[in-house]
């Protein structure tokens, strides 16, 4: 491992190391990076593009489709770019400055991440258990109070990260064993007491995570069991189908980032190297893999993503 010696009570710079112990691959592990980004960036563009350009996609649940689209842009891009310049360029260092506005950016879109998957199990929740008052629960202007609480919450649980970071002393080593900045572990490398961070980084994602995740469980729960008792067989199919395609984009965003929080604080034998590979998952694939599973189960985004790349409107 390369090592740093730095030293002084204000905070100049930090060293962003990349992944511990496996420094000689940066240039390869790179490419895999590099070519899950462009997908995402892609990928979540075109979704954005055809929601904002087809008034039939003007629905609430291609409206949290688009902020999804949106915050996993915000997600990779805070990440991504800062590692592959860490693994290509070899721009290990990063201001204190800019070591907090990546970590705010990445936290405020993974918790924004969290709650657009809640407000969409919401809208399949009202969509398939009370299809007849829909339109009447799901108005605009709900959509837009949902969309106004869920980003103003994200914000007020991740800005106080930024105070309870710049209050600490750093007079030790900056030397950051990962690809990005990240609350605790920027807290870590303080000569101080870091009581308050530990305990304020463990309850947000109890208070935010753990409950968005509760009650998108209950959500589901409530709609299979719905599902199971539509009298069409083609009902139920469909039903499940678009169901499956959300249950699959939650599972790829959770297990992840959990595995990622609870490493941080209660996995102390696992490898560094295999944890900090496991946090930069999901900042990488769902961003990458959500536009393509709604791309591939939903048959209007389908069906007008066929219609953009076909030769007639190429023509």
């Amino acid at each position: 491992m390369v090592t740093f010696n730095l030293s002084g009570f204000n905070p100049d710079i930090f060293i962003l190391v990349g992944i511990p112990g496996l420094e000689q691959f940066h240039i390869w592990i790179g490419i895999p990076f590099c070519t899950i980004y462009l997908v995402a960036v892609v990928g979540n563009s075109i979704l954005l593009y055809l929601i904002l350009m087809e008034r039939s996609l003007h629905e609430p649940m291609f409206f949290f489709l688009s902020l999804l689209a949106s915050t996993d842009l915000m997600l990779s891009t805070a990440g991504v770019p800062k590692t592959l310049s860490i693994f290509w360029l070899g721009a290990r260092e990063i201001t204190f400055t800019g070591c907090l506005t990546q970590m705010f950016f990445l936290h405020y879109s993974f918790l924004l991440d969290s709650a657009i998957l809640l407000a969409m199990a919401f809208d399949r929740y009202v969509a398939i258990c009370s299809p007849l008052r829909y339109a009447t629960i799901l108005t605009p202007q709900a959509v837009i109070k949902i969309i106004v609480g869920i980003c103003f919450r994200s914000f007020c649980f991740v800005f106080p990260d930024i105070f309870l970071l710049k209050r600490l002393p750093f007079c030790q080593t900056r030397i950051i064993p990962h690809t990005y900045c990240e609350h605790i572990g920027v807290a870590r490398l303080s000569c101080s007491d870091i009581s308050i961070n530990i305990w304020y980084g463990f309850s947000v994602p109890i208070m935010t995570v753990i409950s968005d995740v509760i009650l998108i469980a209950v959500s589901y729960t409530l709609i299979l069991r719905a599902v199971f008792r539509l009298p069409s067989h083609a009902a139920r199919q469909k039903a499940l189908s678009t169901c499956g395609s959300h249950v699959c984009v939650i599972l790829m965003f959770y297990i992840p980032s959990f595995f990622s929080i609870l490493a941080h604080r209660f996995g102390h034998n696992v490898p560094l190297t295999f944890h900090i590979m496991f946090a930069n998952l999901y900042i990488l694939i769902p961003p990458a893999l959500n536009p393509i599973i709604y791309g591939v189960k939903t048959k209007q985004i389908r069906d007008k993503i066929v219609i953009l790349f076909s030769p007639k409107a190429i023509q």
